[in-house]
């Protein structure tokens, strides 16, 4: 897991007046913990965020509180608490582009046994935020909530490919401080999937994120550009040759997505 940005003990990562930096160290906390993870101590939580270990205990006594942290006091360490669940159904309900997205998903994802997915970035990652099935067997089956890295899926690509060029620059710049030495081999992938939504309109990842996996994703541009989500269809490996992708999944995954784009537009018209 790649650790988030630290957050030097006097100075705002900005030099902005207006930046509140205990907000922004409390958020990394709550970032710290990974899938899995259920409990995390304040050295770990220290050692991830690099945050000064005594600002770590005041941070978690507060989350704790607030009912974003839940402590257990045998173990002495913290997990997730019901705030942040909360927080995400509120999230999710307002997202009233899952509603309108899901029954073409749906459909798609029986038609084509595979997994369809709608999701949105959270720093070098991208959420799902709306996921359907196929009735078929999968090799994964990745549900609202899962989180994927940005650079090495088609979702991920697909949503660089929906920013506008200053945005998706400064998105660039940060993936490549997050990956450090293995940012060149990724980068390159990232470009051949800039040139595939240039010349198909949808991006691919055949086995770039995980060997037994590939998958198409074209991006979903709301508000002018204002909001950028994207939407995939993935599938093992074996299954979604490239031909497939490219002359079958990639067209009828960009019809879906001018349908939802229809019907958001209808609904706001």
């Amino acid at each position: 897991m790649n650790k988030p940005a630290q957050l030097e003990d006097d100075t705002p990562p900005t030099k902005d007046r207006n930046f509140v930096t205990a907000l922004a160290r409390g958020l990394e906390l709550l970032r710290a913990f990974a899938p899995g993870e259920e409990y995390l101590g304040n050295a770990e939580l220290s050692s991830r965020t690099g945050i000064p270990r005594p600002t770590v205990s005041r941070l978690t006594y507060t989350l704790t509180q607030l009912g974003y942290l839940r402590h257990n006091t045998r173990l002495e360490k913290y997990r997730l608490g019901p705030g942040i669940l909360a927080l995400g159904y509120r999230f999710l309900a307002s997202q009233g582009i899952r509603e309108i997205a899901r029954p073409f998903m749906q459909q798609f994802a029986e038609a084509t046994d595979c997994n369809v997915s709608l999701g949105a970035a959270d720093k070098t990652e991208m959420v799902y935020i709306e996921s359907c099935h196929g009735s078929g067997p999968l090799i994964v089956r990745l549900d609202v909530g899962s989180r994927l890295p940005m650079a090495t899926t088609a979702i991920g690509r697909a949503w660089l490919c929906g920013l506008s060029e200053s945005r998706r620059e400064a998105v660039l710049a940060e993936l490549a401080r997050a990956h450090g030495a293995d940012w060149p081999a990724l980068e390159k992938g990232i470009r051949r999937s800039q040139e595939d939504y240039a010349r198909y309109g949808f991006c691919l990842s055949e086995g770039d994120w995980q060997s037994q996996i590939s998958a198409v994703a074209t991006p979903l541009v709301l508000e002018d550009g204002a909001e950028v989500m994207a939407i995939n269809c993935g599938g093992a490996a074996h299954r979604l040759s490239h031909s497939i992708m490219v002359d079958n999944l990639g067209p009828r995954l960009k019809e879906v997505a001018r349908r939802i784009l229809g019907e958001l537009e209808h609904g706001t018209g």
